[in-house]
């Protein structure tokens, strides 16, 4: 008698590497489409942002498109890391073309192409899409080069903050495997799912605890370590009051929204991180 196989699991489910790209394309409009997010553009407003609203992400996520396939290809055939940074050059040319200038997602374009060629590696090598897994073959794979590129001296606003401010930097989160990600974000994802938050809801959730404990450069390059103290303060505060579960969470966090326009802050790294975290989701890595 022929046996009954095991119905398969999301984590089962193969990916192809345009399925990667299109998960994180949308990973990134979900991130957009959450409001009120504070200091941030969404498709509601610009937030601290004179420079870009929500047209201005979608001319970028369009033109990006292609390259969250082309760099999980390169993952699939666990290219060095000298071609995926090539890869995420042209990618960010690509973007700045669209956007008149604008840097829209250049730190989504490095942590994103580095989570997409992590899942197709890790698939390729038949292994569960779980954030363990996805984070091993990250650093299996380019480790090493990624260990080696945190000692370069950056000349974007956000690596020159960090080294004034002594915060980690994007090149040292991306050297640890993304710690704020895969330790921060996930867990925080898998606990209100858990609690029965969903959507927005979720969303916001897992927002204001990365904003809680993230050295975002972003923050510190706009309001100085006073200004990353005071965001950090203000999302403790918020997730102390219950965070997205409280009844009035959604007043609580608009009201941070305009204190943070008042004072120009964007936590740019708290978005990307969402971002990453929305990723891990769509291909179902998630618990």
């Amino acid at each position: 008698m022929r046996s009954i196989q095991p119905a398969p699991t999301r984590h089962d489910r193969a990916w192809s590497a345009t399925g990667i790209g299109r998960a994180a394309t949308l990973a990134l409009h979900d991130e957009l489409c959450l409001a009120p997010k504070p200091g941030l553009v969404s498709l509601v407003d610009s937030g601290s942002h004179d420079d870009m609203d929500g047209n201005t992400f979608m001319r970028s996520l369009f033109a990006l498109r292609h390259y969250f396939t082309r760099i999980a290809e390169l993952g699939h055939a666990r290219a060095p890391f000298s071609a995926l940074e090539q890869c995420g050059l042209e990618a960010e040319s690509r973007m700045l073309a669209a956007t008149g200038g604008v840097n829209t997602h250049r730190g989504a374009i490095f942590m994103l192409g580095l989570l997409c060629a992590a899942v197709a590696a890790a698939q390729s090598e038949g292994a569960p899409l779980t954030p363990g897994a996805v984070r091993a073959a990250l650093m299996r794979h380019w480790g090493k080069p990624l260990d080696g590129r945190r000692t370069r001296t950056s000349n974007l606003p956000g690596g020159i903050a960090a080294r004034r401010f002594g915060l980690r930097s994007a090149s040292e989160e991306a050297a640890l495997g993304f710690p704020a990600v895969f330790e921060v974000a996930v867990p925080s994802w898998v606990q209100a799912r858990r609690a029965g938050l969903l959507g927005a809801q979720l969303k916001l959730q897992v927002f204001f605890d990365i904003m809680a404990v993230l050295d975002d450069a972003n923050l510190a390059r706009r309001g100085g370590l006073a200004g990353l103290h005071h965001a950090r303060s203000l999302a403790r505060a918020f997730l102390a009051n219950g965070g997205a579960s409280h009844a009035g969470a959604v007043d609580d966090a608009q009201a941070i929204h305009r204190d943070f326009v008042a004072r120009r802050l964007s936590p740019g790294g708290c978005a990307d991180t969402l971002a990453a975290t929305c990723f891990l989701e769509r291909v179902g890595a998630l618990p």
